[in-house]
């Protein structure tokens, strides 16, 4: 079995329609007592998790599931313990990327629960249209084979492309869903380090308390925006200076909330753009040709044994360089 696909990727443009012509495999799936009273479309993504939830609707429009012989269209359908199931299908990109590949991988601590990894900056952490390996998860499902049955390997929280540091990553189901419970409740601490253009004027510290969400004049990035006027939700981020000088900061970053790109959203709206992030009105400076951010703080409660944990990964080389040019202190 391999992983579950993340329900809010990016669609894969798969062509549906073709598979009333080409129907590469043909699966066998019994419902278990485990999936009794489930919907068909729900139950379909347990038994066939490599498959993102939208290709498999698009095969119940089409006729290509049958529940105990007899062709089901209906999503909303309730499957029964000891239903069969029989699914026409054809593999795309997304499900065969699902693989393992011996990439190396920094784990800082692991135990048979979980394990925290500092990610390099660079790696993606899973497959998406354009990336389809090279990601964390493939390195995770090459490092234990036990992950291919974990959803997503294990991945319960993401971190950008080029932004690096700390991330926590479940070993099972039992805390993956502990873990995300845990973040949900903002039980999770993340911190961040920061190098941001232009010197640090006025208080050492403040909090960016502004909602995100797309930016209307652009789809592809986020944005501030006022929810009277825009989709988005709330997020909140604190940020203390640690270091400053004439050509820009090193600043310490604290989130409230986890929404995407909130950090080079809120350090942008306040003037303070990241050396190198183009999407935010950043560049190339001090050496750094990616984003200058890093996860350096990562604490929490283990779910399972109840110890408190907390890990702290250094800057990685490129920042600490742009913060030695700049004549920036890196403690935090």
């Amino acid at each position: 079995m391999n992983p579950h696909s993340l329900d809010s990727d990016p669609a894969l443009n798969e062509d549906a329609g073709a598979l009333e012509e080409e129907v590469l495999e043909t699966r066998q799936a019994p419902v278990g007592i485990e999936l009794h009273g489930t919907r068909l479309d729900k139950a379909l993504c347990a038994l066939v998790p490599e498959f993102s939830r939208s290709y498999l609707q698009q095969l119940l429009a089409l006729g290509a599931v049958q529940v105990n012989q007899r062709v089901v269209e209906k999503a909303a359908l309730k499957v029964k313990a000891g239903d069969q199931l029989r699914i026409e299908m054809r593999p795309t990109l997304q499900s065969q990327a699902f693989q393992p590949e011996a990439l190396p991988l920094d784990v800082v601590y692991e135990d048979e629960h979980l394990l925290v990894v500092n990610k390099a900056p660079g790696m993606v952490v899973h497959p998406a249209p354009g990336n389809w390996s090279g990601t964390l998860l493939n390195a995770l499902l090459a490092r234990d084979p036990g992950a291919a049955v974990v959803p997503r390997a294990g991945i319960v929280h993401r971190l950008d492309k080029d932004t690096s540091g700390l991330m926590v990553v479940a070993r099972d189901r039992l805390t993956m869903d502990a873990l995300v419970t845990l973040i949900a409740a903002r039980d999770v601490s993340r911190q961040y380090l920061a190098l941001a253009h232009k010197p640090w004027l006025g208080a050492r510290t403040c909090t960016v308390d502004r909602a995100i969400g797309r930016d209307p004049r652009n789809r592809l990035k986020m944005a501030v925006v006022d929810l009277a006027q825009h989709p988005g939700k709330t997020a909140k981020t604190d940020f203390a200076l640690v270091s400053g000088g004439d050509e820009g900061a090193l600043v310490h970053c604290t989130l409230h909330t986890g929404r995407t790109h909130q950090i080079r959203v809120h350090m942008a709206s306040i003037g303070h753009p990241l050396v190198a992030d183009s999407t935010y009105g950043g560049h190339p400076a001090a050496g750094m040709q990616r984003q200058a951010l890093h996860a350096f703080r990562l604490a929490f409660v283990h779910p399972m044994t109840g110890k408190p944990l907390e890990f702290h990964a250094p800057l990685p080389a490129d920042m600490q360089a742009a913060c030695d040019s700049w004549g920036l202190a890196q403690s935090a």
